[in-house]
């Protein structure tokens, strides 16, 4: 497949950003095969045989890569509203999650994976359970995810015993699964949910199995004073470090309330930190300060979290509202440039993830992209394009969603997601749990 007369956003990673004007790029297999400054410029070898689709008004760029979701908490849309994180999670969302069955959960995720590729988004890090599910409808989609059992154990089971502990391992089949779209990542919900034995124990299985690794950490002022009264005064990330859980590549959602050595730890581990700006405004958790994790050098990420805590899944959204309130929160208007807003919503999420070979638009990296409009009003006038992106652009505007070089979201229409049958199963299934309730 040709775009042809389409603007490209390349460059990204080591290089500047630059929008090459009235271009045209090809896709071949899973592949960005050639991307020329013009259609004429093509060897007709390689446009012989192929779909050409006009590109005017459209503007191609690397698809964006959640860092942080639990995607089958689309059930749980605006059911638990105007409260505090802890009487959030144990008043409403885990008496819920309780009720929750296999086609539920297949439902809830087909449901945020159509939400995503609306959005622009073709790869989640998700922590959650029920991971055939979730699995099934990600695949079904055409959509990529990093999955990830969520270790729970605050009455300190043994480790081995662990039913989760089970269903993690017996998820290592599904690791590389469907051409690749599918990885598996270990997950330590969070210090609070587990004890030290855990965090140990799951961090040498997590280097043995030579996975990722992805936890909470820090999310609130709370979690975090209470650890160090728990631990001997070390922090979150303090004492996942010292069992180990730094060991591998990680993820580490939140950050809100980190301090002093914890920018250094970070840094050293190469850990990524996923920012979820919209979610901890909502639960009034707190704001990350990006400035100082890049400051230290450290990758920062973007993700949405949960719907039930966002309550959308929009990374052009979380782009903005994080840049904005990163420059209020430093009272400097100067921070966070476009070009590293959507290097986190873009780049350094598929880097996060493992997938090397993605998050750039160059000539052999994977076919994961967004189509943006233009030319519509809110995109007029064009000063910097970056900026626009940032801070004008709307899921409106996207107008195709492409993963591994097939398109997944055309101008309003889902090729492989039945979309009100999607609704109207995910409805169903919340009418039931509720109905148990």
């Amino acid at each position: 497949m040709i775009f042809k007369d389409i603007s490209i956003l390349a460059g990204g990673g080591d290089e500047e950003y630059k929008v090459k004007e009235n271009a045209a790029i090809r896709i071949s297999g899973k592949n960005i095969a050639n991307i020329w400054d013009s259609f004429d410029d093509a060897d007709p070898a390689d446009t012989e045989g192929e779909e050409i689709r006009c590109g005017k008004g459209l503007l191609v760029m690397s698809a964006f890569f959640n860092a942080h979701g639990h995607s089958p908490m689309t059930l749980m849309r605006g059911y638990g509203e105007n409260m505090t994180l802890q009487h959030w999670l144990f008043d409403r969302i885990f008496p819920f999650e309780d009720k929750l069955t296999c086609e539920a959960v297949y439902w809830g995720t087909t449901l945020a994976m159509a939400e995503s590729l609306r959005s622009g988004i073709v790869s989640t890090s998700d922590m959650y359970y029920f991971l055939d599910d979730m699995i099934g409808a990600a695949a079904d989609s055409g959509a990529k995810m990093n999955v990830s059992r969520a270790l729970v154990n605050p009455a300190g089971q043994p480790f081995e015993e662990l039913v989760s502990v089970r269903e993690m391992k017996d998820s290592m089949k599904y690791h590389g699964a469907y051409d690749g779209r599918i990885l598996i990542d270990a997950s330590l919900h969070a210090e609070y949910t587990s004890n030290e034995d855990t965090a140990i124990h799951l961090a040498a299985l997590t280097k043995e199995l030579g996975i990722r690794m992805h936890v909470h950490a820090s999310e609130t002022a709370s979690e975090h004073r209470e650890c160090k009264e728990r631990h001997g005064g070390r922090t979150p990330v303090r004492y996942m470090a010292d069992c180990g859980i730094f060991d591998v590549p990680a993820i580490a959602a939140h950050c809100v309330h980190i301090e002093g050595e914890d920018y250094d730890i970070l840094k050293e581990k190469g850990v990524t930190v996923a920012v979820n700006t919209m979610s901890n405004l909502k639960l009034a958790s707190g704001v990350c300060d990006v400035k100082a994790l890049l400051d230290k050098g450290i990758r920062v990420a973007l993700g949405t979290d949960s719907v039930a805590s966002n309550n959308s899944l929009s990374m052009l959204e979380e782009m903005k509202v994080m840049s904005l309130l990163a420059k209020t929160w430093r009272n400097d208007p100067t921070i966070i440039s476009p070009s590293e807003a959507i290097m986190m919503a873009t780049r350094n999420g598929a880097l996060a993830q493992g997938r090397d070979d993605s998050g750039l638009v160059r000539e052999g990296m994977r076919a994961d992209l967004v189509f943006l409009r233009t030319d519509t009003p809110n995109m007029h006038p064009v000063h910097d394009i970056l900026t626009n992106i940032v801070l004008s652009a709307g899921n409106a505007d996207i107008a195709i969603t492409m993963a591994d070089g097939k398109i997944l979201f055309d101008n309003g229409e889902f090729t492989t997601i039945d979309i009100e049958k999607a609704a109207f199963e995910a409805g169903k299934a919340v009418a039931d749990i509720k109905s148990r309730l």
